[in-house]
């Protein structure tokens, strides 16, 4: 979790408790809150701190196609998705390293696709109320001539690699079977470059 210096004069941290630490951390937090009618109350809340990751939406204007990927994932398994799988925008954490630098490297990893440049366009928390991660969103361009390695992740991963036509894509979210936030943001994202460009 970060531990930069707390500037809001309402909030005083009083303790950190580490609750499992066995993929990620989750911590509960115990601070002190003072309510806008200047009265103070102790409050806890549970974070779960993962790191920070970043999200690429490759894109090849001339044939008007997105790169995005198919994976199991299992919180949207337990959580009504009857298969698990999950069609997103390439991603992954930062792992320490600058996000523009870990994006290159995560989408050559999951995809094949060898960037030269990527554009970052947003910053942004995906899930506040409970997790600590901060996603940095990015676009790049692709080709027939973009180098490619064999892609699909690494280690225990199984990406599945899709090219689809932007239109397919935004109407695979109307029907909801493109349902990842960050995939959402970035489909709309780049239809609004394209109508307002």
């Amino acid at each position: 979790m970060n531990n930069s210096v707390c500037t809001n004069e309402r909030i005083r941290l009083r303790e950190q408790t580490i609750l499992s630490d066995n993929w990620y951390t989750l911590r509960k937090v115990t601070f002190d809150y003072q309510r806008k009618n200047g009265v103070w109350e102790t409050q806890s809340r549970e974070a779960y701190d993962r790191g920070n990751g970043a999200t690429i939406l490759l894109h090849n204007p001339a044939a008007d196609t997105v790169i995005l990927t198919r994976q199991f994932r299992l919180p949207t398994f337990v959580n009504g998705n009857p298969s698990g799988m999950l069609i997103e925008a390439c991603a992954g954490l930062l792992d320490d390293e600058h996000p523009d630098v870990a994006i290159v490297r995560e989408t050559e990893e999951e995809t094949g696709y060898r960037l030269t440049a990527v554009q970052r366009v947003l910053e942004a928390y995906m899930s506040p109320g409970s997790v600590t991660e901060r996603l940095f969103f990015y676009l790049a361009e692709y080709s027939t001539a973009t180098e490619r390695q064999a892609g699909g992740g690494i280690e225990e991963e199984e990406i599945d690699v899709l090219e689809l036509p932007l239109s397919q894509a935004l109407a695979m979210v109307a029907t909801g079977e493109i349902q990842d936030g960050k995939t959402i943001i970035l489909l709309q994202h780049l239809r609004l470059q394209q109508v307002g460009g």
